[in-house]
């Protein structure tokens, strides 16, 4: 994600939300956020995920009809 992108129209999920979207445990979405392989903007000490990030990620997951694990 460009760091010059336009978040005004954003929508950002809490890290809770994100593993819930995903079916995945909140430990898993901070590895995939602190790895870089998922954007997440910092606010205090919590992250936010933009939605899109996880559409992309989800998209991306998947390979010849199999999902990988992450």
């Amino acid at each position: 994600m460009s760091a010059e992108q336009n978040f005004s129209n954003a929508k950002f999920l809490t890290v809770a939300e994100v593993a819930e979207v995903m079916r995945v445990s909140k430990m898993t979405v901070y590895r995939l956020v602190h790895s870089g392989e998922m954007p997440a903007v910092r606010f205090g000490r919590s992250y936010r995920v933009p939605e899109n990030a996880v559409e992309q990620y989800l998209r991306g997951a998947v390979v010849d009809g199999h999902t990988e694990t992450a």
